[in-house]
């Protein structure tokens, strides 16, 4: 009989993530506006990091623990789902605005931040020079929205800076509940990513699968139900207009700086797989979102059925292998 012990704590370790990536982001945003830290330059960093801290520990986790599989698998996986998955879900239920969201700059940036990515995947390894890329190229797509929102503070995705409209700000909150966010966000995410990385490997073994199904899988759908969660709600309340852009920066932020800071930890070998596969399913979903960005189409029941049904075909094709 296959012990469930390894699904429970995989599981728990995920929703100690997730609770842990919360808790730091409500900590930090709440910190930095009270030491007088500008909205905007709150946005655009701490709220990025902090929304990706499960998944960059993860990345940092298994590539100490020799399973780059997962690491890789997250990445890509979690892309591709934020696409087909996150967005296709909650179509579903009501049609997403986004036609009312101007993303083409920004899904300029993501595809062709996909474009690098790949070409530095051919090397067959992501170390210290593929992170050095990756992170440049981050730091320039900081610095232009950081530019372009002092611009003309634009009501989309990450450009929107008003302190009321960062979500986990409390005038109100008092320092040591700061404090207490703070400590366990920084305590929380290592410990839930030792345990899902640990116990997901352990599950890969135990299945006879490789750690990269694992991460483009279990790993990749438990840390992008966020996002979906809150699109869902997005949608239901039919406030989905910056859904896209929204999916546009992390996938952006997911591809530059986890894998660029997780090489930095160690060398994290390709799979020739994802070359052959998983990297040019990514690049394929995110160019599906060509006609919501330049044609200003909504994001229809339809388009739910076409891209939640394209992702359990991935999901099936991944596990006949």
């Amino acid at each position: 009989m296959v012990s469930l012990v390894p699904w429970a704590l995989s599981t728990l370790g995920l929703v100690i993530l997730l609770l842990a990536g919360d808790s730091l982001v409500r900590g930090a945003v709440n910190l930095s506006l009270r030491l007088g830290v500008p909205a905007l330059i709150v946005s655009l960093t701490i709220v990025a990091f902090g929304t990706s801290a499960p998944e960059l520990l993860i990345a940092i986790q298994a590539v100490i623990e020799n399973a780059p599989g997962i690491a890789m698998g997250n990445v890509v996986g979690s892309n591709t789902a934020n696409i087909l998955m996150v967005l296709g879900i909650p179509a579903l239920l009501a049609t997403m605005h986004t036609s009312e969201c101007d993303t083409r700059k920004s899904f300029n940036y993501m595809i062709a931040a996909s474009v690098l990515f790949i070409a530095l995947a051919y090397r067959g390894v992501f170390d210290w020079i593929a992170a050095i890329v990756l992170l440049g190229a981050l730091a320039f797509v900081l610095y232009d929205s950081a530019r372009d929102a002092r611009g003309h503070r634009a009501a989309c995705a990450a450009n929107t800076a008003e302190e009321d409209e960062i979500e986990g700000v409390d005038p109100e909150l008092p320092v040591w509940k700061i404090a207490l966010f703070l400590i366990l966000g920084l305590v929380g995410l290592p410990l839930g990513a030792a345990l899902l990385v640990d116990n997901a490997t352990i599950i890969a073994k135990t299945y006879g699968v490789s750690d990269t199904v694992i991460g483009l899988t279990l790993v990749a759908i438990g840390t992008s139900l966020p996002e979906l969660a809150t699109t869902v709600m997005a949608a239901l309340r039919r406030q989905a207009d910056v859904a896209l852009g929204n999916v546009i920066g992390s996938n952006m932020f997911n591809l530059l700086a986890i894998v660029g800071i997780a090489s930095l930890v160690g060398p994290i070998p390709v799979d020739p797989e994802f070359l052959r596969f998983d990297l040019w399913v990514m690049l394929g979903a995110s160019v599906l979102l060509a006609p919501f960005v330049y044609m200003g189409r909504d994001i229809t029941r339809m388009w739910g059925v076409i891209l939640t049904g394209l992702y359990l075909v991935y999901l099936a094709v991944l596990l006949s292998f």
